[in-house]
């Protein structure tokens, strides 16, 4: 891969891949209620999503979604609907007792499949990876080399950004005493966590002809 091309890949994700967004949210939410260290784990299932959009990405979902723009708006409402489902969950939790140990957090496996989960039905994912990511391959050169070095990258760049992000909240939960400071933060998260995938597919809307 170019030099340029992999400084431009970067840059495209420092804008796009770490401004607050579903995955943030979901790392933030996650480490206010159960601490940093806890909410590393669905990160890493978000990093872990990425490798398949990644392959995805190389292996030409952008020809593949111009072709069947049905389904393509498909998974967007998809995404939007478990993304929904998420953010209404941060909504309605109990904001009396933020606070809680690691070994009250779900399954680490559980933390993991929802990282997963979130990052392969995320809209903003699905753009970025799928509609984005495709014009930074060179298909004069062999795509697998390129592909490792995104995937390389990526991970390192996300890794960084959510673990920032959630010893950022980690930081933030003596605010969280007060039961109406927690209930409008985890209002005004689920908001954004929503507005943000609503916006990705709504922005990206493909027709039907």
């Amino acid at each position: 891969m170019d030099l340029s091309v992999w400084i431009a890949l970067v840059a495209l994700f420092v804008a796009g891949g770490l401004t607050p967004g579903p995955a943030v949210m979901l790392v933030m939410s996650t480490s206010l209620r159960y601490r940093a260290p806890t909410a590393l784990i669905p990160a890493l299932g978000v990093a872990a999503a990425n490798l398949i959009w990644i392959s995805l990405a190389a292996g030409g979902i952008a020809a593949f979604a111009a072709q069947f723009p049905l389904l393509l708006n498909g998974l967007k409402v998809a995404g939007i609907c478990f993304i929904a489902w998420l953010a209404w969950s941060l909504a309605t939790a109990d904001p009396s007792s933020p606070h809680a140990s690691a070994k009250d957090a779900p399954p680490r496996g559980k933390l993991f499949a929802r990282g997963v989960g979130l990052q392969v039905l995320n809209p903003n994912a699905l753009v970025f990876f799928g509609l984005l990511l495709p014009s930074y391959f060179d298909m004069t050169h062999p795509v697998v080399p390129q592909a490792l070095i995104m995937m390389a990258t990526i991970t390192v760049c996300e890794m960084t950004g959510l673990t920032l992000y959630a010893w950022l909240a980690d930081g933030m939960n003596h605010h969280f005493e007060s039961p109406a400071f927690t209930r409008w933060f985890n209002r005004g998260a689920a908001l954004a966590m929503l507005a943000s995938a609503i916006f990705a597919s709504v922005s990206t809307f493909t027709p039907h002809t």
